[in-house]
């Protein structure tokens, strides 16, 4: 598998994809055309679960999600979630500003969706981590 980068826009996340076992989304998700990117990212994570590192850090961290991109995030993280069937270690931690309740709150939805813990962290500024 190889490491995929894409760089965000003023509309999509910066996101990072390392068969090492490191998934990171961070930045603006208010994109509302289903992208090539959302695609690129499902059958990259197809593939690493069926060649899994032993452990993988899921970081998330938004200055904006949408309802749309809740949708696609809440795929992934479903995928994802298949890690722990195969008794792999799964960690997902969504960093949030402290006076951003509707970013914490998508995250705290999508946590009971998928059924896995996430880690929430709060930070002074979203840019930071």
């Amino acid at each position: 598998m190889e490491k995929v980068h894409i760089l965000p826009t003023n509309k999509t996340p910066e996101i990072l994809l390392n068969p090492s076992g490191l998934i990171k989304f961070k930045g603006r998700a208010i994109d509302e055309s289903r992208s090539g990117a959302s695609d690129q990212v499902l059958t990259w994570i197809d593939g690493y679960i069926a060649t899994p590192a032993d452990s993988t850090e899921v970081t998330i961290a938004f200055e904006f999600l949408n309802s749309f991109n809740t949708i696609i995030l809440t795929s992934i993280l479903k995928k994802i979630a298949q890690l722990i069937q195969l008794r792999k270690k799964l960690v997902i931690r969504w960093y949030y500003e402290e006076d951003d309740v509707d970013i914490y709150d998508r995250g705290a939805y999508i946590s009971t969706v998928i059924d896995v813990p996430i880690e929430f962290i709060t930070t002074e500024n979203i840019s930071d981590c």
